[in-house]
């Protein structure tokens, strides 16, 4: 498989496609699963970090993925993101492509969250959750057609694959699997390949690239069913954060947001919200609209607090994951298979 040799603009830390050869593909994918790409939360004592009554006993959380849903990997291992990011709820940088939460903030939200290291008896008994795609498409549309980015596909689930697979080796049981979002709704895809008219659906987006989302999501999901084939002690949820994006976007009127492809923060190729800009030796910091609440994307690439709040209330419950469960329940999966 060819692999793009061009990595994308918008996030770093990637444990995916952008790189020039599969030896530094697997050497990095490694890398960036331990160390950049990873947010853990442990609760002290027996206190939940997610549940109610009955529910599952989650000593830790980790978290792997791209910047959507990276609680300040990349700030700590490459440079702080500035303001306004984080400006609408931490009132200050808070490690997040975003002006508030991003969507795993919100999965321990009413728990009494202390962070500290793990215990080496608390891996097998963590959740597991992984963020997969978007970084794969978009770096992969940058140097390839979409027919190829498609032939690329199976090479992209197949690291994934290897990567649940080491976790679980190492004592890893419950994981709850996001799918890629429509990437073709996303502003700067739309900006940066403005769509011939008949490839543009009723929302504005690039049909086409969002085809590509879910083909990566259908070959996803199918390797999720083989890997608990594979792994029948291990609970895998597939939740489909596609379909939760796309109902957002299709009604953001009606959910209170404004039009879908606008966004709030920074401008396109010449202000980008996540990087200082320096003119004549002096700083520049992206600025951001007024009315953050009122947009769906926060600086064309990346969800706005709103969002992420709107996207996860419609995914935590359950009702559009497979098999259909809730994530408070995760853990206990298999017995309902």
């Amino acid at each position: 498989m060819e692999v793009p040799t061009r990595p994308s603009i918008d996030i770093s830390g990637r444990w995916t496609t952008a790189w020039a050869s599969r030896k530094s593909l697997k050497t990095f994918t490694i890398a960036a699963l331990f160390a950049v790409a990873f947010s853990l939360f442990l609760l002290s004592g027996k206190q939940r970090t997610i549940g109610q009554a009955n529910g599952c006993d989650f000593p830790a959380i980790f978290n792997f993925g791209d910047s959507n849903s990276d609680k300040g990997g990349k700030s700590a291992a490459f440079h702080r993101i500035p303001l306004p990011n984080g400006n609408s709820f931490f009132q200050k940088p808070a490690g997040r492509c975003c002006n508030g939460k991003v969507i795993i903030d919100f999965i321990g939200v009413n728990s009494d969250i202390k962070r500290k290291l793990p215990r080496p008896e608390d891996f097998s008994q963590a959740l597991y959750i992984f963020e997969v795609g978007q970084n794969d498409l978009d770096g992969a549309f940058k140097s390839m057609t979409e027919k190829q980015v498609v032939e690329s596909i199976p090479g992209i689930i197949s690291q994934f694959a290897q990567a649940v697979k080491r976790l679980h080796q190492q004592g890893a049981g419950t994981f709850w699997i996001h799918n890629t979002g429509p990437i073709g709704c996303l502003p700067f895809q739309v900006l940066e390949y403005p769509p011939q008219t008949d490839n543009v659906d009723q929302n504005g987006c690039i049909r086409s690239r969002n085809e590509v989302a879910q083909e990566f999501n259908r070959q996803l999901k199918e390797r999720v069913i083989q890997l608990r084939m594979q792994f029948p002690d291990a609970a895998m949820t597939y939740v489909d954060i596609y379909s939760a994006k796309y109902s957002l976007i299709s009604d953001a009127k009606k959910h209170g947001f404004a039009n879908a492809l606008r966004y709030c923060c920074g401008h396109y190729r010449d202000n980008l919200c996540w990087r200082k800009k320096v003119v004549n030796g002096t700083e520049i910091l992206g600025t951001s609209c007024r009315n953050t609440s009122a947009y769906i994307s926060w600086d064309g690439i990346h969800y706005s607090h709103a969002a992420n709040l709107w996207v996860a209330n419609k995914v935590l419950d359950g009702l559009l994951s497979d098999p259909p469960t809730p994530i408070t329940e995760a853990c206990l999966m298999p017995l309902h298979l």
